[in-house]
C-alpha cells in the first residue's frame, strides 16, 4: 500500500467506510472527507470562538494573542464574544431536539382525541407508567383520557408563561440535583443581586431567551450567559428530549432487547432497499410498518425484487432499530457511502444532521432521495410533504416510490461491502431494571463491591476532523476493560455497534469484575440505550439511581463523553450533563479556548457549582484513564472502599 492511500484509509475505522471511499476515489464521487481536505486551513478566529456577527458593524474578530485588536467595536470582549455564540448553539441544539419532542406530544394529543386514526397506544403499560410519574390518576380512567391527560402536561413544558419548573423536569428530575439548582439560584441573587436562573421555565421560552440576550446590546456577562445555556439545555434533557422519548414509547412501542445487524451488509442485492435518515422515528416506523404490508410485498415481487428491505442511517436508524428490529447501515459518516452502493434505491429523510450534498450524489445513481418535512428542503431531492393524520398513505406512496427506481438499478455498479456485525441492543431504563429484578440495587451492589467500578455514558456524531468510529471504539475498549460499564446512544451506538462491542463475545474485552456480571446476565459490557434524544434516558436511569440511594447525580461514579461530536444538540447534551452534575469529556475542541474566563467558568467552577464540568482530550486512553480517575474520586467520595485489586489509575494489560 503506497503512502497516500495509507493516509486515505486513516479517514476511517471501519472496513466498509475504507471499501467505500476505495470506491469513491475510483470513480471521483464528492465526500466530507474530500470537501474538508478543501476547506483547509480553517479560520482559527473560528475555532476560538472569538468571531462575532450579531451586528452590521462586524464581524469583528479578537487577536487572542493580544497584538490585535481585544474588543469588538462595540466594546464586546473576547470572553462576551465566546460566551455569546455559546449559547446560541445551545439554542438551536436544544431546540431541535425539542421541536421533535413538540410534535410527538401533538400527535399523543391527536391520538387522545380522535383527531389522527393512524396510530395508537402501543405500549399502554408505558402510558401509565408516564402518568403515574407525572401524578396523573389512572384508575377508572379510560387510556385516551389518560394520554390526553399526559399529552396536554407535555405540550404545557413549552409554552408555560409563569416562572415555575416545567413539570416533566420537577417529577423526573432526583430531588438532590432540582434542590441543588433552586438553592444555586437563590444564592446567586444573594450574593450579586442579580437573578440567574438554572430550572426551565418553558421549553420554548429559555431558547427565546437565549436570541433575546444575545442581540446587540443585551447581555455582555459570560457567567450570565453560560447559566442561561445550562438552563435551556436541562429544557432540552429534562424536558423536549425527555419528552420526546417517553412520549415516542407510547405511541410506537416500548423498545425490547433484541439482536440486530449492523453496517453496510445490510443491504440486499436481490430487495428494493430504502434508507431511512435523520431523527424522528414517527415517519421512518410507518416506513418500516408499509414496506411490510402486502400491498408493497407484491408491488416489489412484479418487479422481480425478493421484499423490500429498509435499514437504517443515524438515529431515525437507532429508533427502527430498538422497537422494529431493523437493520443498522450506519452513522452519520455512511450517509454519502450507502449511496455510493449503487444498491439504495430511496434515501428517505426528516430532520437534522442530513447533507444536502446527499441530493447531488443520488443524481448519480437510479437512487431517489426524498425529503418529507417542510424544516428540512433541500435542492434537487424529491419532496414528499410528510403529514401524521396520512401517515399510511403517504409512507405507502414513499416505498411504492423506492419499489418502482427499483428496475432503473445498475447492477453493473452495484457494490455491497459484505462487512455487518451482530448487535444486542434495546436496553432502555426500563430493559435494564427489568434485568436487574426491578431496581437498581443489584447494580449498586455491584458498584459498592467494585466488581463494576462505575459507569460511562458515551453519545455523539462522527465528526471528520476525527477518523471515522476510532476514538468511539478505543475509547469504549478502554473503559470495559477497567470493568467500567459503557451505556450510550446516537452514532457512537452505533459505531459501537459495527464494531461489535453489543455483541456476547465482548465480553472477553472487559475487565474480570465486568466480564463476570455479563456473562452471567448474558449482555454484552456495552449497552445500546438509543437515539440522541434517548440521552434523556441515560439521565432518567442515574436520577433512579440517585434518588434510590438519597444522593445527588453528582455524588454517583459517572463520567460522560462526546469523543466525535459535531453539531450545535452535541452542544446541548454535554450542557446538560453537566447541569444535571455528569463531567463530560469532549473531543474536537469545543470553540470556546478564546474567551480564558468562558473556558474556567466550563472546566473549572463548574466542577465546585454543578458538580459537573467539560474536560478535553484527544487521545482514547488518556481520556479513558481521566475517566477512571473522576470515578474513582467519586466512590471515594460515596465513602465505597478502595478496590484492592487494581490500582485505581493504572490500566489493566
Amino acid at each position: 500500500m503506497d503512502v497516500a492511500r495509507e493516509v486515505q484509509d486513516k479517514r476511517s475505522a471501519d472496513p466498509a467506510a475504507m471499501a467505500m471511499l476505495r470506491v469513491a476515489d475510483r470513480e471521483g464521487y464528492a465526500n466530507i472527507w474530500e470537501r474538508y481536505e478543501k476547506q483547509q486551513p480553517q479560520c482559527s478566529y473560528g475555532q476560538l470562538g472569538t468571531c462575532c456577527r450579531v451586528c452590521s458593524m462586524g464581524p469583528c474578530r479578537i487577536d487572542p494573542f493580544g497584538e490585535g485588536p481585544s474588543h469588538g467595536v462595540c466594546g464586546a470582549t473576547a470572553d462576551t464574544i465566546v460566551a455569546r455564540n455559546l449559547a446560541r448553539m445551545a439554542a438551536v441544539g436544544s431546540s431541535s431536539h425539542s421541536d421533535h419532542g413538540r410534535k410527538v406530544a401533538l400527535l399523543l394529543k391527536g391520538v387522545a382525541n380522535g383527531s389522527n386514526t393512524d396510530y395508537g397506544i402501543a405500549s399502554p403499560e408505558k402510558l401509565l407508567a408516564v402518568a403515574s410519574r407525572l401524578d396523573i390518576p389512572t384508575s377508572g380512567r379510560g387510556l385516551l383520557e389518560v394520554a390526553a391527560d399526559v399529552a396536554e402536561m407535555a405540550i404545557d413544558c413549552f409554552g408555560n408563561q409563569d416562572e415555575e419548573p416545567i413539570t416533566f423536569m420537577e417529577k423526573y428530575m432526583p430531588k438532590k440535583r432540582f434542590q441543588r439548582l433552586k438553592a444555586l439560584e437563590a444564592s446567586l441573587f444573594e450574593s450579586t443581586g442579580a437573578k440567574i436562573g438554572f430550572l426551565p421555565r418553558a421549553i420554548d421560552r429559555e431558547a427565546v431567551d437565549i436570541l433575546h440576550r444575545t442581540h446587540f446590546g443585551c447581555d455582555h456577562d459570560p457567567l450570565s450567559l453560560i447559566a442561561q445555556s445550562v438552563r435551556c439545555s436541562l429544557s432540552d434533557g429534562w424536558g423536549g428530549s425527555l419528552i420526546a422519548t417517553e412520549l415516542q414509547d407510547i405511541l410506537l412501542g416500548a423498545p425490547t432487547i433484541k439482536s440486530v445487524r449492523a453496517n453496510l451488509g445490510v443491504l440486499e442485492e436481490e430487495s428494493v432497499n430504502v434508507v431511512v435518515h435523520g431523527h424522528e422515528p414517527i415517519l421512518s416506523s410507518k416506513v418500516v410498518e408499509m414496506a411490510q404490508s402486502e400491498e408493497c410485498r407484491k408491488a416489489a415481487e412484479a418487479v422481480g425484487a425478493r421484499r423490500v428491505n429498509v435499514v437504517g442511517l443515524c438515529c431515525t436508524g437507532n429508533e427502527v432499530l430498538l422497537r422494529q428490529g431493523v437493520g443498522m447501515a450506519g452513522n452519520e459518516s455512511h450517509s454519502e457511502l450507502v449511496i455510493m452502493t449503487g444498491a439504495v434505491d430511496a434515501m428517505v429523510v426528516d430532520v437534522q444532521c442530513i447533507y444536502p450534498s446527499l441530493a447531488d450524489l443520488s443524481s448519480c445513481f437510479h437512487t431517489k432521495f426524498i425529503t418529507t418535512s417542510e424544516q428540512a428542503k433541500i435542492p434537487g431531492s424529491l419532496h414528499i410533504q410528510f403529514e401524521e393524520e396520512h401517515a399510511n398513505a403517504i409512507a405507502t406512496r414513499i416505498v411504492k416510490t423506492a419499489i418502482e427506481a427499483f428496475p432503473n438499478r445498475n447492477k453493473a455498479r452495484v457494490y455491497i461491502p459484505r462487512h455487518s456485525s451482530t448487535a444486542i441492543v434495546g436496553f432502555t431504563v426500563e430493559e435494564i431494571l427489568k434485568a436487574l429484578g426491578g431496581t437498581p440495587q443489584p447494580l449498586i451492589d455491584l458498584i459498592v463491591k467494585g466488581t463494576i467500578k462505575g459507569v460511562a455514558g458515551i453519545v455523539g456524531c462522527n465528526n471528520v476532523k476525527v477518523q471515522q468510529d476510532f476514538f468511539h471504539q478505543n475509547l469504549t475498549k478502554e473503559l470495559i476493560k477497567r470493568d467500567i460499564l459503557v451505556i450510550g446512544t446516537g452514532c457512537w451506538a452505533i459505531a459501537a455497534a459495527k464494531a461489535g462491542l453489543m455483541d456476547l463475545p465482548a465480553q472477553e474485552l472487559a475487565g474480570p469484575g465486568l466480564k463476570a456480571v455479563c456473562k452471567q446476565l448474558g449482555i454484552p459490557p456495552v449497552l445500546h440505550m438509543g437515539s440522541c434524544v434517548d440521552c434523556s434516558r441515560m439521565l432518567n436511569l442515574t436520577g433512579i439511581i440517585a434518588d434510590h440511594l438519597k444522593v445527588d447525580i453528582s455524588d454517583l461514579p459517572v463520567v460522560g463523553s462526546a469523543p466525535e461530536w459535531t453539531t450545535e444538540k452535541a452542544v446541548a447534551i454535554g450542557t446538560y450533563f453537566v447541569g444535571s452534575g455528569i463531567p463530560v469529556h469532549l473531543w474536537p475542541l469545543p470553540p470556546i479556548l478564546g474567551g480564558p474566563e468562558v473556558t474556567r467558568i466550563l472546566t473549572k467552577d463548574a466542577k465546585e457549582v454543578l458538580g459537573g464540568w467539560f474536560f478535553v482530550e484527544e487521545d482514547p486512553t488518556a481520556t479513558a484513564e481521566q475517566m477512571e480517575s473522576i470515578i474513582m474520586e467519586r466512590r471515594a467520595g460515596l465513602g465505597i472502599r478502595p478496590l484492592e485489586h487494581i490500582s485505581p489509575h493504572t490500566p489493566r494489560a
